[in-house]
């Protein structure tokens, strides 16, 4: 439980001194829920349970979001493909939360986006039926869509839909190759910073006192009987040979949030002779992020292709392509994506645009896993992604499956089953609930200027901040006024401040130079550096927060450098394996002393 004399924006900060605190509770104290994995459904299942009172605590093997959860389209959406595949259930629930986060839970993160779906055009007079079949078919199921949000959306948040003609569709998008064109319908679905949406689900679990802890890897269950009574883990950023790295963490219920290592966790009850009857598959999911001016155009769009769909999305000064939608078998820590499936995409995206995009205009590629309950279909295309909640052993859930949207109901779902078995009574309050940073956020937008003029900074950096942190700017701007250098813009990247840095490290988890330039910022992929240019800056900026010396700053700095390395060799390759070889040639920056019983033996500089 928090202390109330603390304030919630307090409380949840995650800085170094709070992890070391959280660290001995997770030693000494017994949780009534210990949740594993520090992706949208951990988090989302923190602060759920953390919410009705219970004492609850949260290890993450790696960074918050270093898995799937920050690897996504970016997208807040219901699914409007789901409306044709007949999955009325998903999409109303997808809407629902989409109603909730854009209107309440998270107005500061997540945004109306407008897409359009282009309509192809038949030949001359003859393809005049074809073209009004083609429209009223997309055209009733985007007024479907529009409809489900308004009846069940929970505050729309979005506007309505519209249809254009092929002149009013390219005025909108002018790059959109006008031979083929018959026409437009304009949509909205809700945009979200992904990996930003789980830090500050980690933080709203924090405020509400939960016990939240990164680099902290769950490699056993402890049980007594056939009950499952905690968890044995292991401290990735404890020195080498320290006898303090593994310890056990006592609970009354553990939650599995691991998405695609799911199967992991089924794995260490494999002695008793349990088979927990799910199964998680992992489709690989590849974006390319190219620069706003490669491409003409003010909404997104969503194209259909042989195998999925593929959105070109408005992404700040940048475009994201994707996806791809392929079985994926090997390292799941870092999927990597291979030359074949840029190509794939480049050839997708270049069947509807005037000026043919080229790899030279590719500034970033990012590649993630989905976690998809196994079936009998021969693609992953076809996997449901609705989510499932089991308890294989007495004091042990699993929940798997599911989609970004419908992290909230997931984390309810698995909880309400956590707490029946506690003999807690009290249900799930998170649709009420705003996460931090909301609270105040409207008034603060509204009134931004005078925000601006009393910091003596632009109105868009302003505007900037508030996009990322909501209320929580303040917090910034106190450390811009402390320090006036910190409003300076970060070497290589001028789209983020330095302030951003140091909050980071002061209160959002970060531990590593690779959780600010892939997770806290999106650097890694939207410079065509991949933030090799802002790393030194940036290492700089977070070792005078953690008490990084040279050594140190120059080991975070090559540790980062590996990894755009093999990343960019990756993206070279043929096919999965050789790709996956490639990517697996920069260790881990979390845990690889304490692995490896060395500091930085081997470690490229």
């Amino acid at each position: 439980m928090r202390d109330p004399h603390v304030p919630r924006f307090v409380a949840g900060q995650l800085s170094s001194s709070r992890r070391a605190s959280d660290l001995r509770r997770l030693r000494a104290e017994r949780f009534d829920v210990l949740v594993i994995g520090g992706g949208v459904t951990g988090a989302g299942a923190a602060v759920d349970a953390a919410s009705r009172g219970l004492k609850v605590a949260l290890v993450e093997a790696r960074d918050f979001a270093a898995g799937t959860s920050s690897r996504s389209s970016k997208l807040i959406h219901g699914g409007l493909r789901y409306l044709e595949q007949l999955e009325f259930n998903l999409v109303h629930e997808a809407l629902t939360e989409r109603g909730l986060l854009a209107t309440r839970l998270a107005p500061h993160l997540v945004r109306p986006v407008p897409f359009l779906v282009p309509l192809p055009a038949g030949e001359g007079v003859r393809g005049l039926p074809a073209r009004i079949i083609r429209r009223a078919y997309y055209g009733a199921g985007v007024a479907a869509y529009d409809a489900f949000a308004g009846l069940f959306g929970g505050g729309r948040g979005m506007p309505l839909h519209r249809h254009l003609s092929r002149e009013g569709a390219r005025r909108v998008f002018p790059s959109l190759r006008a031979e083929g064109l018959a026409g437009a319908i304009r949509y909205y679905d809700g945009q979200v910073d992904d990996a930003r949406l789980v830090v500050t689900l980690a933080r709203t679990a924090a405020s509400l006192g939960a016990t939240v802890v990164s680099s902290a890897r769950a490699v056993g269950l402890i049980r007594q009987a056939r009950e499952v009574t905690g968890v044995r883990v292991r401290d990735l950023e404890a020195p080498a040979g320290s006898p303090d790295a593994e310890f056990e963490v006592q609970a009354r219920s553990v939650i599995a949030a691991t998405g695609v290592w799911t199967d992991d966790m089924s794995r260490m009850l494999n002695d008793v002779g349990l088979r927990p009857g799910i199964r998680v598959r992992a489709s690989k999911g590849v974006h390319l992020v190219v620069p706003r001016s490669a491409i003409t155009g003010d909404t997104g769009l969503i194209l259909r292709t042989a195998t999925s769909v593929l959105f070109v999305i408005p992404w700040g000064g940048h475009w994201i392509i994707g996806t791809t939608d392929t079985d994926w078998r090997l390292d799941r820590s870092h999927p990597a994506a291979s030359a074949s499936d840029i190509d794939y995409l480049l050839r997708q995206v270049n069947a509807v645009l005037d000026r043919p995009l080229t790899t030279a205009d590719i500034e970033g590629v990012y590649a993630g896993l989905r976690p998809l309950l196994a079936g009998e279909a021969d693609s992953t295309s076809k996997l449901s992604r609705e989510h499932a909640v089991i308890e294989p052993m007495l004091g042990l859930l699993l929940v798997a499956g599911g989609k970004y949207t419908t992290y909230r109901v997931m984390a309810a779902d698995v909880v309400d089953r956590a707490v029946r078995r506690l003999g807690w009574q009290r249900p799930s309050r998170t649709a009420d609930l705003p996460l931090l940073g909301a609270d105040g956020y409207a008034a603060m937008w509204r009134d931004r200027a005078d925000l601006a003029r009393r910091h003596g900074l632009p109105v868009g950096v302003v505007e900037h901040l508030l996009e990322r942190y909501g209320s929580l700017t303040l917090d910034l701007l106190a450390l811009i006024d402390a320090d006036p250098l910190l409003a300076s813009p970060l070497a290589g990247a001028p789209e983020y401040l330095a302030a951003e840095v140091t909050y980071a490290a002061r209160a959002e988890g970060a531990l590593h130079l690779e959780d600010v330039l892939t997770r806290r910022t999106r650097i890694s992929f939207e410079t065509t550096h991949r933030g090799l240019e802002s790393a030194e800056h940036a290492a700089e900026l977070m070792g005078a927060v953690l008490g990084w010396d040279a050594d140190r700053r120059a080991r975070e700095v090559a540790h980062y450098r590996a990894r755009v390395t093999a990343e960019r060799q990756s993206q070279l390759m043929p096919d999965d394996a050789t790709a996956d070889a490639a990517r697996l040639g920069a260790p881990d920056v979390r845990g690889y002393a304490a692995d490896r019983g060395a500091d930085d033996a081997g470690l490229p500089r």
